[in-house]
């Protein structure tokens, strides 16, 4: 099988894409809100917070670990969540690189302003 595409970016910016992946949905936000505002590890009770079904947010939970940004622990049968504080500070510092990076020294896309054409 042929070369990942994956590997003809940096290492950073794959990072980045993964953040970006993981931030893509509105239910995995609001799944980082609620463990940033518990600063603890929760258990069953991310399921009771969101309008969702335990199935969904499992796979949220699952997408969110696979980008670092959540680590989990399993306690008997169940498995307790929350912010991975290393990978956390990784993300806020790849992903507040790249937005900081752009200096707005205004748009070359901006449309231009219509033109009033007169007759001779």
């Amino acid at each position: 099988m042929g070369r990942s595409k994956h590997d003809e970016f940096t290492v950073r910016d794959n990072r980045i894409a993964r953040y970006a992946k993981a931030l893509a949905h509105p239910a995995r936000v609001a799944i980082l809100r609620f463990l940033i505002n518990k600063r603890s590890c929760v258990c069953g009770d991310i399921v009771d917070e969101l309008p969702l079904a335990q199935s969904t947010v499992s796979q949220h939970l699952k997408e969110l670990k696979a980008a670092g940004l959540i680590q989990g622990e399993i306690e008997g049968t169940t498995v307790c969540y929350c912010i991975d504080p290393k990978a956390w500070a990784m993300a806020e510092q790849c992903l507040g690189d790249l937005l900081k990076s752009f200096i707005d020294g205004g748009s070359c896309c901006a449309p231009a302003k219509p033109t009033i054409a007169t007759k001779r």
